[in-house]
């Protein structure tokens, strides 16, 4: 249900909570979300050309135009450069005018081909749904464009190795994927008091996810699973603690109830013998969003991180408390770089293809693990 379908009372606590969170622009920009997905306005022909200036920032496409590139990519994005956006494409056209209307975009197209060919745009964000990610990254690669990959990069094996090839043939095609979460604030901190220590890592995390109907498309087989869709944040974040020359190969269990399609409880056992456990339960509302909290521990190091809001670390006699005065999950960071890199021709900030291989053959390991509840091992990463 959207929340503009709530009562009046629960839109007001939800703006009071939201501000307190994340800010007054972050949560006006999340109320005017919820109003975009929901615009029935469509535009005539294959392209809609908007009235804006020329100018040397507009070298962005957006690939996917609802609520989180509305909200998140092209919010931050504006910010950074007011005059970012060249072009738009959703499946749902309304989506796509109201976006490059909003954002003063030069074009919304009817076909992704506008996009994919257009000289002029540089750099690919693409939100669009789960299982067409690795498509429009490949072809968006292939037509000499840079992209941005939203999580989950790709849904099954097969699409990884056709991603990876398409980066391996396209050295100069810088990809960057959309794991935010190690570029807050906080996760730098609390790895740089982990460096400190040597040896394993203890790494357990409880997060409290958003219930789904049953027919929601997160489910759908064919758009990789809700592991695919949203405990990759958790591996990915557990690879980054660990380190891919430390990680692999590495043996994943699960446990999952028969009648749910949310719960689960994943560990995973990486080389170094560094053990990782996520637990992920989705019972119910989540008002203030998603609840993720990390306990860890490496040699004298003890931490615990809440929701990217707060982080306590301990190390012998020494205790610090970190506060954000808002929620910082690193979108802004990470969505920006992508951008920075493009403009600076900057190939150190793009995600290498083994990386691209390793975090992704975690996430589709633990998949596996769930689904036909076995043990998995994941070879190391050639």
């Amino acid at each position: 249900m959207s929340h503009l379908e709530k009562s009046f009372s629960y839109k007001i606590r939800k703006v009071l909570r939201y501000i307190t969170l994340y800010g007054p622009a972050r949560t006006l920009m999340k109320i005017r979300g919820q109003f975009h997905m929901q615009r029935t306005k469509d535009f005539e022909g294959d392209i809609f050309l908007n009235k804006v200036k020329t100018s040397t920032s507009r070298f962005v496409g957006l690939i996917g135009c609802g609520n989180f590139p509305y909200c998140n990519s092209a919010f931050y994005l504006r910010k950074m450069a007011p005059d970012f956006l060249r072009g738009t494409y959703d499946l749902l056209p309304q989506r796509s005018l109201s976006l490059c209307s909003d954002y003063a975009g030069a074009y919304a197209a009817r076909n992704v081909d506008t996009i994919l060919q257009d000289p002029e745009i540089q750099l690919v964000y693409i939100a669009s749904n789960h299982a067409t990610h690795a498509e429009y990254a490949i072809a968006a690669l292939d037509a000499g464009k840079h992209v941005h990959i939203e999580k989950p990069h790709v849904i099954s094996q097969l699409q990884l190795e056709q991603l990876v090839g398409a980066q391996k043939r396209n050295p100069r095609g810088m990809v960057f994927l959309g794991f935010n979460r190690p570029k807050s604030r906080l996760f730098k901190i609390l790895k740089l008091w982990l460096n400190k220590e040597q040896g394993p890592v203890a790494i357990n995390w409880f997060v409290a996810g958003h219930k789904l109907p049953d027919d929601h498309w997160y489910y759908d087989d064919a758009e990789g699973s809700r592991i695919a869709g949203n405990v990759c944040h958790w591996t990915d974040l557990s690879l980054q603690i660990v380190g891919l020359e430390r990680a692999f190969p590495c043996e994943i269990r699960a446990t999952c109830p028969s009648n749910s399609k949310s719960d689960y409880a994943i560990s995973i056992l990486f080389a170094d013998q560094s053990l990782a456990s996520i637990s992920f339960s989705a019972k119910g509302e989540t008002f203030e969003g998603v609840r993720e909290i990390l306990n860890i521990q490496r040699g004298d190091v003890i931490a615990t991180l809440d929701s990217f809001d707060a982080l306590k670390v301990a190390r012998g006699t020494t205790t610090k408390i970190y506060k954000e005065f808002f929620r910082d999950h690193g979108h802004k960071e990470n969505l920006v770089n992508s951008y920075i890199a493009v403009r600076d021709g900057d190939l150190s900030r793009a995600v290498s293809a083994e990386y691209s291989m390793a975090t992704a053959q975690l996430f589709l390991a633990c998949n596996r693990a769930v689904r036909d509840g076995k043990v998995v091992t994941v070879p190391a990463i050639n």
